[in-house]
């Protein structure tokens, strides 16, 4: 793996990292961009299996599934690794060794603040024309997107009722 292969970022966060390890794996879906799944249909939930093992998938309203990752790691309340089983042409790449894999770790930075630290990397095992997803993983649209988005989601847990 060459450093190019790989994609990092990371935010701070206004939660203990356990509450933000919780709402980022087990509430996937209340932060997570609704209109970024591969569905044909809408999307009505997305399901985060906590255990090595488990997958992270989408449920579209019509009940249809799309598994597009698997839980490779599982460490509450500091680290979490799954894969991206999303091929090139956005579609659920079902060869693991054609996949790469997405870590996040928690850092506590005081009693109620949490670094989250995220690596998407192995980008290149995905194959020719590997970049395309570099760059738009590593887009404004890309994890940096999804981290605001992560976020923001923390701070309603923090907003008066009402406000959220």
């Amino acid at each position: 793996m060459t450093g190019t292969a790989a994609v990092t970022t990371s935010i701070v966060v206004d939660a203990p990292a356990d509450q933000a390890f919780a709402v980022f794996t087990e509430d996937i879906g209340s932060w997570w961009p609704a209109d970024h799944h591969i569905l044909q249909a809408p999307l009505a939930s997305m399901v985060f299996e906590p255990r090595v093992g488990g997958h992270v998938y989408d449920v579209g309203t019509d009940g249809s599934e799309c598994h597009w990752a698997r839980v490779l790691a599982y460490e509450p309340p500091t680290r979490v690794v799954f894969s991206w089983d999303i091929s090139l042409q956005w579609q659920v790449e079902t060869d693991p060794a054609r996949t790469s894999e997405v870590e996040v770790r928690f850092v506590p930075e005081g009693e109620h603040r949490t670094r989250v630290e995220l690596e998407h990397r192995r980008i290149d095992r995905h194959g020719d024309g590997w970049e395309g997803l570099r760059d738009a993983v590593g887009s404004p649209e890309g994890w940096g997107s999804g981290l605001q988005w992560f976020a923001r989601r923390l701070d309603q847990e923090h907003s008066p009722v009402g406000e959220a």
